[in-house]
This record gives C-alpha cells, structure tokens and sequence, in this order.
C-alpha cells in the first residue's frame, strides 16, 4: 500500500575491504544517502546503500574497471547506475560539501571558507573516450582538473576540462563557481598562470582578490611557497586514489564526481580516525 514503510535490506556477511565504511564513517553519511519512494508494483531495494557506497570507494582506491567489481559487492550493473544517479542528482556534492564544514568546524575553523588556494593538475587519459587534450606545458595528453581549496586543503570547487586549457581560462567559471557557491570566499592566491583581463574581470565582478604568490627575485630552484604548498599537497592528495591517478572517465561530470569521492574518502577518515592511526587506514 502507498505510504508504507520500507524495509531496509541487511548488510552481507563477508571479509571487508581496506576501503569499506567503518562504523563510524557510515554514521556520519548515513542520513544523506537519499532513500528512493518505492511504489507497491516495484521491486524493493535488494542492496543496503552502505554495500552500494563501498563498490563505489573500492573502485575509487583501487582504480578498478565497474565490471572487475569483485562478486562479493552488489552488481556492478546496479553499483554504476547508483554512482551516476548521485552524481547527477548531487547527492555526491551534498555529502562532500557537508563533510568539508564538518572537517572546518572540527579544527576550530568557521564552517564557510573565506580564503583559498586555486592551481590546476593535468592528468593523462586512458584513451576511453570522451573530452580530452594536449597540455604543451606538462607535455599531457588529457584532461585538466582546476580546483579551489581552502586553507586545510579541502577542495572549495572543482572543474574538469580538457588538458588544453589554459589556466587563466579554467579559472574564470571556477572563480565564478566559488564565489556564487561560498559567498564568504573574499581572497584567493594563485601562481603567474592566473592573470589577464579575464582574471581581473572576474575580480571585479565577484569581489573576489586574486593574489599571485612570486619566487623571491634571483631564486633558482625548488621551493615551498607561501600558501600556495596547501593546493600542491592537495593535487598530492589525488594520488592515494588509483582511479585519479589516470582519467578513465568518458565524461568530465564523471571525473569530477571521481575527485569529489576521493576527497570525501580523506575527510571522512579526518572526522573519524585519531592522527597516529591514519597512516595504517590509506
């Protein structure tokens, strides 16, 4: 009958994965998985949504293909078709933006970031398919991912482009993006590659500075800049996650939801793993 209550599948027994939800982390994402209305002629949910988001984190870490889902996770079939519904319905943006106020707040921060760090990282295509180009500068041939992360490190906004694009020109709707998303977000530092008319048209509209962080005058060499080390430990971060560190997406909406999961894998673990121990759970 309409209106009544859905029983919740149980969850399987079997061994888990370095990449499955521990208590503690499913409890915090637990009320954001949307629960669909089942209507009395269709078939109730066979998978408990907590299976549904390890297959996601375990293809996430491992970089696996959907169909080399290992058989102990629900279909790869149903475990890919939930992955695109949250993506595209943002339940994936819900809980990534959520747990970055979280992760904010538990370091004494104030829930909405005011200051950040923007940079771009090309990243080589696995030749699926799908938007793609040259980055001359890097020499990769691929896609571009252009992030904005707040003074932790934690991504503010997120926007995936062919690896042709410049910079400058990934920054305008990121900016855009960020400034009509966090209202509070008032200064941003970049390196050289962020200038031109576009950037200060940018500024002018949003009220959003634009700082660019320079290598003291004669230097020669390497060196960790001010502020601009918490974006490129960021891109770093990319790389504890198989599945980032190759694009084998066919869409650019596919790869930012890929991004947006990893990071919601490392701030779930900050929220619930004490410090000495979060070495032994990557």
């Amino acid at each position: 009958m309409l209106g009544c209550i859905m029983t919740q599948p149980s969850l399987p027994s079997r061994r888990s994965y370095p990449s499955d939800l521990i208590d503690e982390e499913w409890n915090i994402i637990a009320d954001m998985i949307p629960v669909p209305f089942w209507q009395p002629t269709l078939q109730e949910p066979l998978h408990h949504p907590r299976e549904l988001v390890n297959a996601i984190r375990y293809r996430t870490r491992t970089g696996c293909a959907w169909r080399s889902l290992p058989h102990d996770f629900p279909p790869w079939q149903t475990v890919q078709k939930c992955f695109y519904r949250w993506r595209d319905d943002g339940t994936i943006d819900r809980i990534h933006d959520a747990l970055r106020s979280q992760v904010r707040v538990a370091e004494g921060r104030n829930p909405e970031p005011t200051a950040g760090v923007i940079d771009s990282q090309s990243v080589k295509s696995s030749g699926n398919g799908g938007p793609g180009g040259f980055d001359g500068g890097k020499k990769v041939n691929g896609r571009k991912r252009h992030i904005i992360v707040d003074v932790l490190g934690l991504i503010v906004a997120v926007l995936i482009t062919p690896a042709n694009v410049q910079d400058r020109d990934g920054a305008i709707p990121l900016l855009m993006a960020a400034h009509a998303a966090h209202g509070t977000l008032k200064h941003v530092w970049a390196d050289c590659a962020y200038n031109g008319d576009g950037i200060a048209k940018v500024q002018e509209l949003t009220g959003v500075t634009v700082e660019v962080v320079k290598h003291e005058e004669g230097h020669r060499g390497f060196a960790v800049l001010p502020r601009r080390w918490v974006v490129e430990r960021t891109n770093a971060w990319f790389g504890r996650f198989r599945l980032l560190n190759r694009e084998y997406e066919r869409t650019l909406a596919s790869s930012r939801a890929d991004v947006l999961m990893g990071m919601t894998m490392l701030m779930l673990r900050r929220l619930t793993v004490p410090v000495e121990e979060r070495r032994d759970r990557r």
